[in-house]
């Protein structure tokens, strides 16, 4: 990789300007040395080095205001000792201590901090880019002025979401400075593997984008070009990209060593580094002497260890079981509000339709987004009309991009804003899961910070849309922790359970059956009203047996109860699955001693194993016949209504009713 060799023009930076940078720039390093230390000595686990890249991230974060978010990677020390952390708390942080800011719930940087406007990675690298563009369109619609800067490095920018957010920023216009430091390898896979085209930078001009190459190894090049840069991005709103030429000058981390790099490349690209470079221009300016110079380090040398001395004193970490369960959701105060308003018999798709437009009324930041939803109406005419209520800054048109939808959402909520994000159909959520599982409903364990998200999923079949159009994906989501799933079959309950799940600050994936928008009419209250998570309805009351299901499955289960009108059974719908109403199922199956679950999905891995798992364990005593599940075949979902109805279980459920009665 080649580098500009080293010109330091100082344009109006003033000698007190120059020192200052020369002390932030010198404080990582120092950092970085002792912790290579105490890594070989196994007092730390694990680190990922930056020497060599620090220029990057003290100009960065020097350039751009406090108040600006900034979300770094895991060599970007330099982003939060610039922004004046404390040096405990960081290293609290990587001893896994509670002075930390993941209560040892995570390491390295993978944290944020709202204190210091600092959001940090995932290991997956590319859903912060994403989070970028949210953050910057919250900066946008609040008027603020804002720029929002990111990082990842050229092996990030081979992941989906990278072209995702840039072509998400550069729609919207969005004030994203996407920073790629370009260090020369992606663990050891170097450049000419990773990309064919002669420069990163030059993938902006496919998204329409300003894009600027700096020396990544010049403190004052990039600290004075990004302050330009960021300037000019609060006057004009929108993207740039920045290709930072830098080196990575240790391993991807520390265990994997740098073998596998050429010894000439690792030898000029020493003679390149910004930290040595930079002190000897100030030496010879005049601006530091050799006594200067050791002075300096020394104030630093004795922060760092009067913190770690703090740190390594601090009690191991201690937690509870129930503590570590209270965590994984931000604690909600349920607000039950009653309609007073009159209640005409209305339509599924019409419940859902109110429910948006009332949560848009009550909650004057609430944005949502998704393919189609502006003019068009959205493929189901569900959100026609909010945009003319609304305007398009609040009710926008996507590109086909799921996942970085799904990241601007997760970045909106750490702006302080909610969001809805619609799913044409749940089928497509596929294309954003990793955000949803790994972003969104991990968020509030690791580092306190809420992920006020909902995300509505048409779903289902008995349309005949076939295999990509059909599914019923809710067992995807119920397994993993931070996440809520509701799933109403009535229009009464969507409507109060929707105003519900954007009440709630944590992630919701809100599954609505298309089977059930224009075929399922109720009595709704015009008004605004919510109901309760985690309390299934009792529709029925028997002694038989339970009935247990949820979404579609609820009318099957109800047709066929009323063909066979001498069955005396409870039937309970869940309504949410996330939370789960436990002790209604418990309550119904001592009562009656047999259970029947019937769900859409297909069997192997659903919900109803759950269930009958929870009833086994809990209620084996009750029981007088085996826990009996009904779900669809183990085959993707068919296209031709005879093949379909074969799938779906709505028959087999008449026929395994009628085994356990008996049995």
């Amino acid at each position: 990789m080649a580098s500009t060799s080293f010109h330091y023009n100082v344009n109006n930076l003033s000698s007190e300007d120059l020192i200052h940078l020369y002390k932030t720039i010198l404080k990582p390093r120092l950092i970085e040395e002792k912790m290579l230390i105490l890594l070989r000595q196994g007092k730390i686990s694990k680190w990922f080095s930056g020497i060599g890249q620090e220029a990057i991230a003290v100009g960065v974060t020097m350039a751009l205001k406090k108040e600006e978010y900034i979300l770094p990677m895991h060599r970007n020390l330099g982003v939060f000792t610039t922004r004046g952390i404390p040096l405990s708390r960081l290293f609290s942080q990587w001893l896994g201590k509670g002075n930390g800011f993941t209560k040892g719930r995570d390491r390295s940087f993978h944290f944020g901090t709202q204190e210091f406007n600092i959001v940090g990675m995932i290991s997956h690298l590319g859903p912060q880019l994403g989070v970028a563009d949210g953050i910057a369109l919250a900066s946008k619609l609040k008027h603020k002025a804002q720029v929002t800067a990111v990082f990842t490095g050229e092996g990030g920018t081979s992941e989906g979401d990278f072209h995702e957010a840039l072509n998400v920023a550069s729609v919207w216009q969005l004030p994203v400075l996407f920073c790629v430091e370009n260090n020369g390898y992606g663990l050891s896979t170097p450049t000419h593997e990773q990309y064919h085209c002669e420069h990163l930078a030059d993938r902006a001009l496919g998204y329409g984008m300003e894009s600027h190459i700096l020396d990544g190894n010049n403190i004052i090049e990039v600290y004075t070009k990004v302050l330009e840069l960021t300037e000019s991005m609060r006057r004009q709103p929108r993207p740039i990209l920045v290709e930072f030429k830098t080196f990575r000058m240790r391993g991807h981390e520390e265990a994997s060593g740098t073998k596998y790099v050429p010894q000439d490349i690792m030898d000029s690209w020493a003679s390149k580094d910004p930290v040595v470079n930079f002190q000897s221009f100030l030496k010879e300016k005049g601006l530091l002497n050799d006594a200067e110079v050791i002075a300096i380090k020394e104030d630093i040398l004795t922060e760092i260890n009067t913190h770690l001395e703090r740190a390594f004193e601090e009690e191991p970490i201690h937690s509870t079981i129930e503590m570590e369960l209270y965590d994984v959701y931000k604690p909600y105060d349920y607000k039950d509000i009653q309609p007073n308003t009159e209640t005409p018999t209305i339509r599924f798709v019409d419940a859902i339709s109110q429910g948006l437009r009332q949560s848009m009324e009550q909650h004057p930041d609430l944005v949502i987004m998704g393919q189609d939803i502006a003019e068009y109406g959205g493929v189901f005419k569900i959100t026609e009309g909010l945009m003319e209520q609304f305007g398009k800054d609040r009710v926008r048109n996507t590109p086909i991009c799921e996942s970085a939808i799904i990241e601007a959402a997760m970045g909106l909520s750490i702006a302080g804003m909610k969001s809805i994000v619609e799913m044409q159909f749940s089928d497509f959520v596929s294309s954003g899961f990793n955000p949803v599982v790994n972003y969104l409903a991990k968020t509030y364990y690791r580092w306190g910070q809420e992920a006020d998200v909902v995300i509505r999923m048409p779903c289902g079949g008995g349309v005949a849309a076939g295999p990509f159009h059909s599914q019923t994906n809710e067992a995807w989501f119920t397994k993993t922790p931070g996440l809520k799933v509701v799933y109403p079959a009535f229009p009464y309950d969507a409507k109060g359970l929707l105003a519900t799940a954007v009440n709630d600050p944590n992630p919701v994936l809100f599954f609505e059956h298309k089977g059930l928008y224009r075929t399922i009419r109720q009595e709704v209250p015009q008004d605004y009203y919510t109901l309760p998570f985690g309390q299934a309805s009792m529709l029925k009351e028997g002694h038989e047996v339970t009935v247990i299901a949820y979404g579609a499955a609820v009318h099957w289960a109800l047709e066929t109860l009323d063909r066979h009108n001498h069955i005396s059974a409870d039937v309970i719908d869940l309504r949410t699955l996330q939370p789960l109403d436990s002790a209604t199922i418990f309550s119904s199956v001592r009562k009656t001693g047999k259970v029947i679950i019937l769900h859409e999905d297909s069997l192997f891995g659903g919900i109803a194993s759950e269930i009958s798992a929870m009833i086994m364990e809990d209620c084996f005593e009750y029981l007088d016949a085996p826990v009996k599940r009904v779900g669809s075949l183990e085959t993707p979902i068919p296209f031709a209504p005879p093949l379909e109805d074969q799938y779906l279980p709505k028959q087999r459920f008449e026929e395994e009713l009628k085994l356990l009665l008996q049995y």
